[in-house]
């Protein structure tokens, strides 16, 4: 099947995993979409575009005619454990998930129930977005199947460290940031409160607007963990609107507040998960060349 992959796929995949190996995996993509609409019985309709910077999006129907959605994700991209946790929300918050991978379809691959994806939470304005996440977050927030294979917030944080220190090396400048973050990290594992299941990547464009629910997640990175670290990413949402206003700061230390306390989360718990993601994503953006999202998340996490 030919078709050009959305850019934004591609140049995500560059940053994830270094150009030789996108270009190698965009060259078996049309092989792969073959084997994965003919393994799910499905027929494409279209490409998803931009669609997601994780996997190739395609608007699909099954032949009762049911649409929905075909995500084909590279193996760095933990496919399985998205169809995991997919699979054990059972629609309760979040997608539902309609077939694989379970050893009878390609394991790059996920069969899902078709949501509205141009219309997501970031169409609404932010007061009423944020209230809808947090009623969509606190769904996902359950016990972890037994004998699972999530990693725990931990091991993925554990992961970010020396990236974070080799960026401090090389730009000395930003070695207070990074110190705070570790500390902050280290602080918060000394005495995690809770082991739930957590999407891993919530934020308002996470959450698109469905026909058996008004809103349910998508995308997820799921791991375990306390709930403070979910909702880290969430604080951040339309951090370009906070830096251009002239109250940034303390809007995003009230929506801190606010956010902890409507979801009955310890609020310096999530300031510190907050300041981590926030100087990780950063640092992971400049490492990368997008100076400008690095430097925003940079200064919104001197505001913490």
């Amino acid at each position: 099947m030919g078709f050009e992959p959305p850019q934004r796929l591609v140049r995500a995949l560059g940053e994830t995993y270094g150009d030789t190996a996108a270009a190698e995996w965009l060259g078996r993509l049309p092989a792969l979409t073959d084997e994965a609409l003919s393994a799910h019985s499905v027929v494409l309709d279209r490409v998803c575009a931009p669609g997601g910077r994780t996997g190739l999006v395609l608007l699909v129907h099954r032949t009762d005619g049911t649409p929905a959605v075909l995500k084909i994700a590279p193996p760095g991209a933990a496919p399985a454990p998205e169809g995991a946790a997919l699979a054990h929300w059972k629609g309760w918050g979040a997608v539902e998930l309609l077939a694989g991978p379970d050893g009878s379809v390609p394991e790059e691959s996920l069969l899902l129930e078709r949501l509205h994806h141009e219309v997501s939470l970031r169409s609404l304005p932010e007061a009423k977005a944020l209230l809808e996440a947090a009623g969509t977050v606190r769904r996902l927030w359950v016990e972890p199947p037994a004998g699972h294979a999530f990693e725990t917030v931990g091991d993925r944080t554990g992961r970010q460290v020396e990236p974070m220190r080799a960026a401090a090396s090389r730009d000395p400048a930003l070695e207070p940031l990074v110190s705070a973050a570790l500390a902050a990290r280290e602080e918060l594992l000394q005495d995690s409160p809770e082991l739930l299941l957590l999407h891993g990547n919530f934020r308002q464009s996470k959450v698109l607007a469905g026909e058996r629910a008004p809103w349910l997640a998508v995308g997820p990175e799921p791991l375990t963990g306390e709930r403070a670290y979910d909702l880290a990413r969430l604080v951040r949402d339309r951090v370009e609107d906070l830096i251009a206003s002239p109250g940034g700061a303390a809007t995003a230390r009230r929506r801190v507040k606010k956010l902890a306390e409507s979801l009955e989360v310890d609020q310096a718990r999530l300031r510190g998960w907050t300041l981590f993601r926030a100087v990780e994503s950063g640092t992971r953006a400049l490492t990368v060349g997008r100076t400008q999202d690095g430097e925003t998340s940079l200064e919104f996490a001197a505001w913490l």
